[in-house]
């Protein structure tokens, strides 16, 4: 017969005690039946916990499935016992559902691409934050036991975000010095292992810079049984964690808070108040380098929340490209396209991702359409902080053969639509004192690529590059700043088309990056042209090509 689990967390020790005393009171006469009443809703609130926070939390996936039934059906006393283990390892350390899908949250929270675990036991742990990481994500787990890591592998090795977990065994400090020497830094910590090294663990972590800049540690067990807070503690593992809790609460380089969840979660990071005061170390520069421009460390400065922006042709292509990355950087995106079915679905795109979007269907080479499109951005949104010129067309025809109709045509939306959207948002942006123009040009407009004849294209995505030129050096005075993006040859489905394949190898052999662009290789740009941390950048063509317009 299986013994009866012992409780192990502060609410499983409460329900016990509860239980024990409801007991007592039921089958005692003199004791009051309001009393009984009362403690058997302290019991049912108690007892409930747990089991709501399991069914309310997001399952768990079907390889952490068969790691926790592996772990719970193991003989983890015989294994001791034949010598497999170096300690008689309980099977209740596992990490389980709830505290495994608040580890992977936590991942996704801090946006975490490298995790060291110190401690990992039967790994269910490792994987649940390995399934929070991005693909190219990173987990190294400090194990000292070797079973341990052949236990865990199989199981690893079934999950696609196995992949990213490396196990080292050993010394768990050690491994701590390995990549400390190495200059590692992790994105978050989370420590479960000894917990009389915790101390040991945390300092070398904190003074080693193993912890990147923003980064955060998570310490399981910091509510040990209650025995962290009850004055009677003779535990040694309670009193060393309540000798940690305390040495993180007094330390001035961190804030900390205690999740009382099962056994407790403890999460770290760096404190903003060490650095408030003066530097007192004479050899600290004390400047916005130090302290980031208004506080804001660089990738701070590169965000875009609470802007309001629009991106013209943003239906397929680079400008949906460009809308999803001002989306994804915090910016609410207007989504402009000539056609309403692609503008729809594109807002429909950023929506699922939780970003406000709205789409306007405009033809930018009508004076009334741009107008229209600006209206209705500011009657939504209040205002405009980012103008996005990126619509334009193109028509091929050798130069001899082109026809005025062509030639206004391709004007018509690439230079002149570009004007008046600039012109427009201009207004707003100039009244307001500040704004982010950024103008789709071309690799065009520096040279002339062949061997396809584009004579309209080319002369307008020059007069785009001159008119940005203009109006960045005209405006900035005025809090406003106009640059321009020039891409090279993209590779779209159009590039792949009959007509156009025979083209496509001798293109390639003119960029010494060898390969098109992708739509991606421009978002970045266009987020930094967004964001405050171009604020001195005006008139400026930002070229990206491949390196084609050196050749």
């Amino acid at each position: 017969m299986q013994a009866e689990k012992a409780p192990d967390t502060p609410v499983e020790i409460l329900v016990d005690l509860l239980s024990k005393a409801n007991e007592i009171a039921t089958k005692d006469d003199n004791v009051p039946e309001k009393l009984t009443h009362y403690l058997q809703k302290a019991l049912d609130i108690a007892s409930g916990l747990d089991v709501y926070l399991e069914k309310m939390s997001t399952p768990e996936s079907e390889p952490l499935a068969e790691l926790y039934k592996k772990t719970m059906c193991h003989d983890w006393e015989r294994v001791h016992e034949e010598g497999k283990t170096m300690f008689k390892l309980p099977k209740e350390c596992i990490t389980g559902q709830v505290e495994g899908q608040t580890l992977k949250m936590l991942v996704h929270i801090t946006q975490a691409k490298r995790v060291l675990e110190i401690g990992m036991f039967t790994g269910y742990g490792a994987l649940s934050m390995a399934e929070g990481l991005p693909e190219d994500g990173r987990l190294v787990a400090c194990e000292l036991e070797p079973y341990l890591k052949d236990f865990a592998q199989p199981i690893f090795d079934k999950s696609p975000h196995g992949k990213k977990i490396h196990v080292c065994t050993g010394s768990a400090m050690d491994t701590l010095k390995e990549l400390a020497a190495a200059g590692e830094q992790f994105d978050m910590v989370f420590i479960d292992a000894d917990k009389i090294n915790y101390i040991n663990y945390y300092n070398f972590i904190l003074d080693n810079n193993l912890l990147r800049l923003q980064g955060v540690i998570c310490v399981d067990n910091s509510l040990y049984k209650s025995k962290v807070y009850l004055k009677d503690t003779t535990d040694s593992n309670g009193l060393a964690l309540r000798e940690f809790n305390q040495f993180v609460s007094n330390d001035p380089r961190v804030e900390q808070v205690i999740l009382p969840l099962r056994d407790g979660i403890s999460v770290i990071r760096r404190s903003s108040a060490a650095f408030e005061g003066p530097l007192t170390q004479t050899e600290i520069k004390d400047d916005e380098v130090f302290r980031g421009v208004k506080g804001r460390p660089i990738l701070d400065r590169m965000r875009l929340d609470g802007k309001v922006a629009y991106v013209t042709g943003a239906g397929q292509g680079i400008g949906r490209a460009f809308a999803h990355a001002l989306g994804e950087a915090g910016a609410k995106v207007a989504i402009v396209d000539l056609d309403k079915e692609k503008a729809d679905t594109v807002t429909k795109e950023l929506f699922l991702k939780g970003i406000n979007a709205i789409s306007i269907t405009a033809d930018i080479s009508k004076p009334v359409d741009v107008q229209r499109m600006i209206q209705e951005v500011v009657s939504k949104w209040g205002t405009v902080h980012i103008a996005c010129n990126n619509a334009g067309i193109n028509l091929n025809s050798a130069s001899e053969d082109t026809s005025l109709e062509e030639w206004d045509q391709t004007f018509s939306v690439n230079l002149r639509g570009t004007f008046m959207c600039c012109q427009e948002a201009g207004r707003v942006m100039l009244k307001q004192g500040y704004g982010k123009i950024i103008n789709t040009a071309s690799m065009a407009s520096l040279i002339v690529p062949h061997p396809q004849k584009q004579l309209s294209y080319n002369t307008s995505k020059a007069g785009v590059v001159k008119l940005t030129q203009t109006l960045g050096a005209e405006w900035i005075e005025r809090g406003v700043c106009v640059n321009c993006i020039s891409p090279g040859i993209v590779d779209t489905p159009l590039i792949h088309s009959e007509s156009l394949r025979p083209l496509v190898q001798r293109w390639l052999s003119d960029i010494p990056a060898g390969r098109l662009a992708q739509v991606t290789d421009l978002q970045a740009a266009v987020v930094f042209l967004a964001s405050d941390a171009s604020d001195y950048m005006t008139g400026h063509n930002l070229v990206i090509e491949g390196g084609q317009s050196l050749w």
